[in-house]
């Protein structure tokens, strides 16, 4: 059974869906990166999957729960966390009240849980007591997702961790992707740059115009001529 898994879904901002039949699935301990060109719907399906948008149709389901059409605080209970592009750290609290902030369902004492995603993140623990807004954008990107594992979550979704940063930045970004997904967390993370995505990536889904346009192992994705799949009108979802 998948960690978690979203089936024929169909959501957007009004009468017209910006995402069609989509489907996806992540198992534990993976990392599944989504693909596309600017406007395929990218951002608009993890907000789908995390009930931030309704869906039209389809279903959502964390493990053997049917979250679909739950509010995004349920979906957050049931074990799924999700980090956007933007906005994503209160920039007047420090690193500390940024993972308190985090972990505001979570019952009982939480200093066990920052001292074990503070050892997921040594930067963070070392400048615990600064504020996040002198935080550089590597930074910001590194709290905004130990601040998502406060929960403990069994799905992390990154909404483009890594738009804006430099290359070191970007590498740190990505190796605590990996060490995020060896804890045992499904992880889907939005990504723009596709070499990246399938250089670190298990499995890549590629959308096109709000659909499924191929997905496979990240290694077969990387032999398709993606950029004229991007191109590309018609879409029909295939597998590899």
């Amino acid at each position: 059974m998948p960690a978690v898994c979203a089936d024929h879904l169909t959501a957007g901002y009004g009468s017209v869906p910006v995402i069609s039949d989509v489907s996806v699935r992540a198992d534990a301990g993976s990392i599944v990166a989504v693909v596309g060109p600017n406007g395929a719907g990218k951002s608009t399906l993890l907000k789908a999957m995390f009930g931030l948008i309704r869906a039209t149709e389809g279903t959502v389901m964390i493990g053997a729960q049917d979250v679909t059409g739950w509010p995004p605080y349920r979906i957050a209970q049931c074990g799924m966390a999700y980090v956007p592009q933007v906005d994503n750290v209160f920039p007047s609290m420090t690193i500390v009240e940024n993972l308190e902030m985090g972990a505001f369902m979570r019952r009982g004492d939480i200093r066990p849980r920052i001292d074990t995603v503070f050892s997921m993140f040594p930067d963070l623990a070392a400048a615990r007591g600064r504020k996040a807004i002198t935080l550089s954008g590597g930074q910001r990107t590194m709290l905004a997702m130990a601040r998502g594992l406060m929960l403990d979550p069994k799905v992390l979704l990154l909404d483009e961790p890594t738009a804006g940063l430099s290359p070191p930045n970007v590498a740190v970004v990505w190796r605590q992707v990996q060490r995020i997904a060896a804890e045992g967390t499904a992880v889907f993370v939005v990504e723009q740059n596709v070499d990246l995505a399938i250089a670190n990536a298990h499995w890549v889904y590629v959308m096109t115009a709000g659909q499924n346009a191929i997905d496979g192992p990240a290694d077969r994705i990387g032999q398709h001529d993606l950029a004229a799949l991007f191109l590309a009108k018609g879409v029909g979802q295939q597998h590899d």
